[in-house]
């Protein structure tokens, strides 16, 4: 029992200190406090109706109203029955908003070296390098929470396939499952598709091993025991991959059935996203630089360059007063790179990567190989459009590649390689393997390499680079080119800056590692030594970018948005209808109505194109059929007036004919000039009617007496057999129409809305969302839970026993 509780106790210790770690960095959650993250002030606009009605009710709703004319809830953190791995996932995330992403990022890399063999002491040093990486903390800052969420569970998924290929096939099996299940129910399929590509680049590497040391048949085991992992995996989180699957093939990130643009060009044909989007950020190749110098080229696109700075005395030139130009200076354009907004650098260190450069004379083996191709993958996929024979080919061949936007994120696979090296070229130094002749030249070639490269870039950046900007041009227009080279001054000033500091790093971290070598720092103090750089290092650059004055009060991050006057005056029709709102871009109009507006990666598909098409334009027909009763737009003095648009086409109305085209191209653009109130679009080639023509005398009548927003019902009244078209976005998967309570089949029209032949008489129509997808989806959920909880304890006794028997041999 001693025994054990020794093994365990630094373990209990080191995990305590990530406890703390991540406490201490974002300290103001002690106080009550939560960090403002913009993308989530998003998240809570969008999600507002749904989370009050869940609220209310205690029902789940899968479809939402609030925001783009009505859409599903999937990727709006909509909660599935017999998700229990969501629970696991919460469990472990039981530290305060942000520090418990902090706390995941620490212990999965921890547990990772721990897998890989490594000494706790450097597993917890490898483990700070990891978590403190300025991309990690950057992204809690502004929001990405699913993406954070993600990458803190990959370190543990490699910890499973590894444990499977080193023949401990039982705990490998259940490490991989639970921890792939955890990588999915983070819910950002991006970063885990990237982490596919690394485990690739990792199998091919072992594959080859094998075959070398003849080991094939081991190799193939272990890979159908990973499949076996993986797919139990999916199925624990079956619901939320198949109802996304389902939604992926009607939203943006699916093929689009146009060939035309709005102004009537060709469409690129796509299958996913277009290419110029996905690409839009894609990381410059100079750029890349700043994982290891972090304001190389200039940090943030807006940066505080302080009073004493040229940019300061350009605004007290041009006229401005010490206390406006103290304020216009926190937002200088410091970026001088090519995309087209930056948060911040994704510094991964400049000590980890001095590391990082050392481990590739050190390291040899499959282990160093899969890092340094993953990192090499990574960093070439980056660069996006700037590297185009790489990325075309895998937007054009490789599987799903292209249903994902801003490559420059694959850079989070160096991020978790380079520390992992890094952390091996100190394991290396520390054992015998290497002769210390052989480790002091690896010393001097790392050190020439990152030092040098420092050195240059301080003695020829004046002929390397022109520190122009993408917005120069603008600047120029506005204060004139004097302003800009002072901005440039600055941007030159920062760069030696921090170019500086990165040298200073690198001799530091060479000095203590010669200084080990020559006996002169003991092995346990080298350790602290670079604990301490590393944590200078990052944390120093971490707190540029996300700090105290980040953190609010909990109301305001709970309710980001205060109703004004227009909100408070739409807000006492109590009627069902949509809104539309030209003041602003964020989701303050979902917060408050159900509105046109929206925030989200992944739109329907139909609607946004009807958007691109005629909303953007303010198109008053197409206003008029999405039941658009209000219009917020901007006013010269200021705030925002509310047009009342008594020409809206209501809830729901009767036609009397149908215009019958063959195409989505004749189909989207026929709108521009249909009679909305008395006409509807047909798409011949996909949905068939009894008839094309409908009497409508004046007393046919049909109205909305019940909404929720997964439930609507209608009451109408007409003494002939007509056609309805309903208001509502038109999503075939999920919404079930009933008549007089008798499931009625309904058809799109117009493009996106609903529309259904309704007999004459009296009658109920009711719209119910009951998405089989989810109903199926937690019937495996379920027993894929039961399954992996047989073999989970069936495992445990297994090895329990093995054990057992161990011991009882060796008495």
């Amino acid at each position: 029992m001693n025994f054990s509780l020794k093994k365990i106790l630094p373990h209990i210790l080191i995990i305590g200190g990530f406890i703390l770690a991540s406490l201490l960095y974002f300290n103001p959650v002690l106080k009550g406090k939560q960090i403002f993250q913009s993308d989530i002030m998003q998240y809570i606009g969008m999600a507002k109706q749904q989370n009050e009605f869940r609220a209310l009710t205690g029902e789940e709703t899968y479809w939402t109203n609030s925001a783009f004319g009505g859409m599903p809830t999937y990727q709006l953190g909509a909660k599935y029955p017999h998700n229990y791995i969501k629970k696991l996932d919460l469990t472990l995330r039981f530290l305060p908003r942000p520090a418990d992403y902090l706390f995941l990022y620490l212990l999965g890399f921890y547990v990772l070296m721990l897998v890989l063999k490594v000494d706790f002491k450097l597993a917890a040093l490898g483990a700070l390098a990891f978590g403190f990486s300025t991309y990690l903390i950057i992204i809690l800052g502004v929001g990405h929470n699913s993406k954070a969420h993600a990458i803190a569970y990959m370190p543990l998924v490699l910890s499973g396939i590894l444990l499977t290929f080193q023949r401990k096939y039982v705990w490998g099996f259940l490490l991989t499952t639970i921890a792939m299940a955890l990588e999915i129910v983070a819910n950002h399929f991006q970063m885990t598709y990237y982490l596919l590509l690394l485990v690739i680049v990792l199998g091919i590497a072992y594959l080859i091993d094998a075959y070398k040391k003849q080991q094939i048949p081991h190799f193939f085991k272990s890979v159908g025991i990973l499949v076996v992992a993986v797919i139990l995996s999916i199925g624990l989180n079956a619901t939320n991959i198949m109802a996304t699957q389902e939604y992926v093939k009607e939203s943006t990130r699916g093929k689009s059935e146009l060939t035309i643009n709005p102004d009537g060009s060709p469409k690129e044909a796509s299958s996913g996203l277009n290419k110029d989007y996905i690409t839009e950020y894609s990381y410059g190749i100079a750029e890349s630089f700043n994982l290891f110098i972090p304001r190389f080229m200039g940090g943030g696109t807006y940066d505080d360059v302080g009073k004493d700075s040229n940019t300061y005395d350009a605004y007290i030139k041009l006229g401005a007063t010490p206390v406006q130009a103290l304020n216009e200076v926190k937002h200088t354009p410091t970026y001088w790179g090519k995309q087209p907004i930056v948060e911040a650098p994704a510094y991964v260190g400049a000590v980890i990567l001095f590391l990082f450069v050392l481990g590739l004379f050190l390291v040899k083996g499959r282990l160093k190989w899969w890092l340094v191709a993953g990192t090499v993958m990574s960093l070439l996929l980056s660069w996006g459009k700037n590297f185009g024979i790489l990325t075309d080919l895998f937007i054009d061949y490789m599987p799903l590649y292209n249903k994902f936007r801003a490559v420059s994120s694959i850079q989070v696979i160096l991020e978790l390689c380079i520390p992992i090296l890094g952390t091996f070229a100190l394991v290396r130094l520390f054992n015998d393997v290497e002769r210390k002749e052989e480790k002091l030249k690896a010393l001097k070639k790392a050190t020439a390499i990152t030092g040098g490269l420092a050195v240059i870039f301080l003695l020829f950046k004046g002929s390397l680079f022109d520190f122009v900007g993408i917005r120069d041009g603008q600047y120029i227009q506005n204060y004139g080119r004097s302003f800009i080279e002072a901005v440039k001054d600055d941007r030159i000033a920062i760069f030696n800056a921090d170019t500086l500091r990165s040298l200073i790093l690198v001799l530091l971290s060479a000095c203590a590692i010669w200084m080990f070598l020559k006996e002169k720092l003991s092995e346990k103090l080298l350790v602290i030594v670079f604990a301490g750089l590393i944590l200078f290092d990052l944390i120093g650059v971490d707190r540029r970018y996300v700090n105290e004055d980040d953190f609010v009060s909990s109301i305001q991050v709970q309710k980001p948005y205060q109703a004004n006057a227009a909100d408070k005056q739409i807000q006492n029709d109590t009627s069902h209808y949509r809104v539309y709102d030209l003041t602003t871009s964020n989701t303050r109009p979902s917060y408050f109505h159900n509105s046109l507006n929206g925030y989200h990666a992944a739109k329907m598909n139909r609607y946004n194109d009807v958007f691109d098409f005629y909303i953007a334009k303010n198109h008053l027909g197409v206003l008029n059929m999405l039941n658009t009763k209000y219009i917020i737009a901007p006013v010269e003095e200021g705030g925002a007036q509310v047009f009342d648009n008594t020409d809206a086409n209501g809830n729901a109305w009767f036609i009397e004919t149908f215009k019958t085209v063959n195409t989505a191209n004749e189909e989207i653009t026929a709108l521009d000039s249909l009679n909305i109130k008395t006409t509807a679009i047909l798409n011949n080639n996909q949905f068939d009617i009894s008839k094309v023509t409908y009497q409508v005398d004046s007393l046919a009548s049909i109205r909305l007496t019940e909404v929720k927003p997964n439930y609507l019902k209608y009451e109408s009244s007409n003494t002939n057999d007509g056609f309805v078209v309903f208001s509502e976005n038109y999503y075939k998967e999920g919404w079930q129409a009933y008549i007089d309570g008798e499931e009625t089949s309904h058809i799109r029209v117009n493009y996106i809305l609903r529309g259904m032949e309704v007999p004459s008489g009296n009658h109920t129509i009711e719209f119910k969302f009951e998405p089989q997808v989810i109903k199926t989806g937690s019937t495996i959920a379920l027993g894929s839970s039961i399954v992996v909880g047989i073999l989970l304890l069936g495992g445990l006794f297994y090895e329990f026993r093995k054990k057992n028997a161990k011991v009882v041999e060796g008495a």
